[in-house]
């Protein structure tokens, strides 16, 4: 078959400006207008600026004035909260966005007769793409070229089982590959591919909250209500005081301050936010509420290869002939031994999907798994290109390599003698050895025994030991059309070091402490797998394979867990799953994927991980995160990220929750008790406070570093509500011992006039929610300069609360001027507070636990 070269970088740069980019369009765009309005749509705000205008209307009545100067000042405050709201869940919006953009797959294509990567999103009509097992088809197309070629189908149709397609057959945007590999030309893109119309039919994909934003706005709603019943005690019992209009607006206001309707829109801004810093830090994360979940992990369970070892595979060892070569001790004028080794060498290179960039001679790049790129770099070594080798073999088909099976095989047809025609196999070794009835030594071929295969099992596991992945190879020649994996001839062992990451041992001692178990489950051998283990330092009671695992009940394999063992070796899929579904019945499990059967584990988890590197389309397609570099430490890493962000959103809901509840209490304490020619607070003071609380320092607060050791405490228990048993108690106790400090501010400075005192009282409100901040600080140990932010946004805040105190503004807000023995009560007030919630806060820690 002629060479396909493709499209040339400009005709494809042509055609993407003339029919788009491949992607699906949704009609849910964001709408900054939509955004906007819907911050003045709640029904507070609407009754607070309706009351504010019946204010000024009821004023042209006779013997009355209008109240064109408190109507402003809400207007104005309403409009700048309002505006602070917007931008907030803006951001938070762009910023989800551009997440998503970051997880769009990465496709081969062939242009100006290269293969090269891209994003799926700029494939164009007439493209010719590389598929293979684990990729999602990235557009509408036309088979040009299939080996075994098989597709998922059932996000079109429904139907589980995969479907074989033949060369000229179509194949659709989003279905997979399931087995096979596959050349195809690109026919249709975008809203024209048969996925594409049927969204368009749909006329919008809708894209529903996170669990985590379902719970906040849960917790708004039993907010909204509690604050609305105190708010219509106060109205109730102000009528008895105060006109309509006071009494009313004062109720309104409280209700607008004290319900945190901007809580939502911090929170998911804190989780995007987050998971930006994660994308940093080699963490795509897909989904938004896995920023939350990932913090609340108790068990890991993650592949060896490539997670917990480097995945830069290299031979080390060859085994032929009854005897192992250390591959650095070859030389390669040694013609002998090389002819001997050819065969071996040979069959890796043949039985290989790796795709090469690069001339023999020059720089070489390599697109495929590692475990292939070392057969081919070992071939390399001995002057034994792919390139040269499959000149003299054609690949006729493929029989792929699945999690199942174990193995892989090619049929291949030597271009010299087109009557001939091979089968190439590899695989794990006891399974190629069982299909083995001959053996090639010393380049010919005898009939395999049974002491054959234990001396080359007994050198299996030798390798094995040594912590070196290790694959079997074998062949015949076939002359017919059935390409049965039998009667093969074994050719040898080729053994690949892999070492562990070098910080993997440091980062499982920190799991340790952290309440954190790790679980590798692996599809190598037992022997592998354990030498690893104990490399990295991962205990285990004991190591328990895959044939061992068909023959346990739950509740054994449950036992087993149970018991400590931490390994499992030649796995599958279905083993993951089964796992899993154990573990998830108490834990909050994260499961490593790269492969198409991983997608259902990956699914199934509380926290889906697939390889960014060496994963398939399709586990990535599944996962809620998406590690770019492959590497155990970047799944911890993201853990403290996780934790870091719940940490966050809980302080700032407990700084929010604390200021609301102490304005509550001391407005509904003085409505009821108190006897004052106006309320203690005006609403435009109520709504002030609001701004300057409930904004800037609240959304400053989740960008806090994380406390030194917040990866020594333990994962909070499943189904753990935000407010917690101790929170809750943290909250009511420190809001009420905050009133009281309020109230004591605002009798200690009442004799010297109304005015002035709560001019102090809404200074103190500003003030002691500083405190507030300073303690939950205290308690974490961490320094003030490590959030430039927080110190700004409370630096901002008290310069406003100057300004309108000493400046023409006060009139506005009916306030006065505060001199130093104010000033003195406030710092008295601010110590004697600092003091009791540091102290408050030690005993409910000591007394009830997380």
């Amino acid at each position: 078959m002629p060479k396909i070269i493709g499209l040339t970088s400009e005709e494809a740069k042509l055609r993407l400006e003339k029919n788009g980019r491949n992607i699906i369009e949704k009609k849910t765009k964001i709408n900054p207008l939509k955004i906007l309005i819907s911050q003045f749509s709640s029904p507070l705000i609407i009754i607070l600026i309706l009351a504010s205008i019946i204010s000024v209307l009821i004023g042209y009545l006779p013997e009355q004035t209008p109240n064109f100067l408190d109507a402003i000042l809400i207007f104005t405050i309403v409009l700048i909260s309002g505006l602070s709201g917007f931008f907030q869940e803006y951001k938070a919006e762009k910023s989800i966005k551009a997440l998503q953009k970051m997880a769009m797959p990465i496709v081969q294509v062939i242009r100006d007769g290269s293969v090269i990567e891209i994003h799926s999103s700029e494939i164009v009509i007439g493209d010719i793409v590389l598929l293979e097992a684990g990729n999602i088809v990235p557009a509408d197309a036309k088979l040009l070229e299939s080996f075994n070629l098989k597709i998922d189908e059932s996000i079109l149709t429904g139907e589980s089982e995969s479907i074989e397609k033949k060369i000229g057959d179509e194949i659709y945007m989003n279905t997979s590959v399931y087995v096979g590999s596959a050349k195809i030309k690109i026919l249709k893109t975008g809203m024209q591919t048969r996925i594409g119309k049927i969204a368009d039919k749909l006329q919008k994909i809708s894209e529903n909250k996170t669990s985590f934003e379902i719970e906040i706005q849960k917790l708004s709603k039993k907010l909204f209500f509690t604050v609305g019943i105190i708010s219509i005690i106060v109205f109730i019992f102000g009528l008895l005081k105060y006109d309509l209009y006071t009494s009313l607006l004062t109720s309104i206001s409280l209700a607008v301050g004290a319900v945190p309707e901007g809580l939502p829109a911090i929170v998911v801004l804190a989780l995007t936010l987050g998971s930006k810093k994660m994308y940093k830090k080699n963490a795509l994360v897909k989904k938004l509420d896995a920023v939350e979940s990932v913090g609340a992990i108790n068990i890991i369970c993650t592949d060896k290869t490539g997670t917990l070892t480097k995945n830069e595979m290299s031979v080390s060892q060859l085994y032929l002939n009854n005897k192992a070569y250390n591959t650095d001790g070859i030389k390669k004028d040694e013609k002998k031994l090389i002819d001997e080794i050819y065969h071996l060498i040979k069959c890796g290179i043949l039985c290989n999907n790796t795709k090469i960039i690069g001339h023999p001679e020059g720089k070489r790049q390599y697109l495929g798994d590692q475990t292939e790129v070392s057969l081919l770099k070992i071939g390399e070594k001995f002057n034994l290109f792919k390139e040269d080798i499959e000149k003299k073999y054609a690949r006729v088909n493929e029989i792929p390599f699945n999690s199942e099976r174990k193995m892989m095989s090619v049929i291949v047809r030597q271009e010299k003698n087109k009557k001939k025609t091979y089968l190439y196999s590899k695989g794990a070794t006891e399974i190629l050895l069982n299909k083995c009835k001959f053996i090639l030594e010393n380049n010919k071929i005898r009939k395999i025994t049974n002491a054959d295969k234990k001396t080359i099992i007994a050198q299996n596991e030798n390798f094995a030991s040594s912590a070196l992945r290790i694959l079997g190879f074998a062949y015949k020649e076939i002359n017919n059309n059935k390409y049965d994996e039998n009667n093969l001839i074994w050719l040898g062992l080729q053994a690949m070091a892999d070492p562990p990451h070098q910080e993997v041992a440091n980062v499982l001692t920190e799991c340790k402490t952290a309440g954190i178990r790790v679980i590798m489950i692996t599809g190598d051998n037992a022997i592998t797998a354990k030498a690893i283990a104990n490399k990295i330092g991962l205990k285990s009671t004991d190591v328990i394979e895959g044939n061992t695992l068909n023959k346990l009940s739950t509740k054994e394999l449950k036992n087993k867990l149970q018991k400590g063992i931490n390994i499992f070796a030649r796995t599958t899929p279905i083993h993951k799953m089964a796992i899993l579904k154990i573990l998830q019945k108490k834990y909050q499990v994260a499961m490593t994927g790269d492969g198409v059967n991983d997608s259902l584990a990956l699914k199934q988890a509380n926290v889906g991980i697939a390889m960014g590197k060496n994963g398939t389309a399709v586990s990535k397609e599944s996962s809620d995160i998406i590690l770019l570099d492959d590497n155990f430490t970047t799944i911890v890493v993201a853990i403290k990220e996780g934790r870091r962000i719940f940490s966050n959103i809980r302080k700032f809901i407990n700084y929010l929750l604390v200021s609301n509840l102490a304005e509550i209490l001391v407005l509904l304490f003085a409505t009821v008790f108190l006897t004052l020619e106006k309320p203690i607070l005006l609403p435009v003071q109520i709504l002030w406070i609001n701004l300057l609380t409930d904004g800037l320092p609240a959304l400053a607060l989740g960008a806090d570093p994380a406390k030194k050791d917040i990866m020594k405490d333990q994962p909070r228990k499943k189904g753990e509500p935000i407010i917690n048993k101790r929170l809750a108690w943290l909250i009511g106790i420190i809001g009420a011992k905050k009133s009281l400090i309020l109230m004591a501010t605002f009798f200690i400075i009442l004799p010297k006039g109304e005015d002035i005192a709560r001019t102090t009282l809404l200074t103190g409100f500003i003030i002691y929610e500083f405190v507030r901040i300073a303690s939950i600080r205290y308690q974490e140990k961490l320094n003030w300069f490590s959030n430039f932010w927080l110190l700004g946004a409370l630096g901002v805040s008290l310069l406003f609360q100057i300004i309108i105190i000493y400046t023409p503004l006060n009139n506005f807000f009916h306030i006065v001027k505060i001199g130093l023995y104010e000033w003195g009560i406030l710092s008295c007030g601010a110590i004697i507070g600092f003091i009791l919630t540091i102290l408050i806060t030690k005993i409910i820690i000591k007394k009830i636990p997380e």
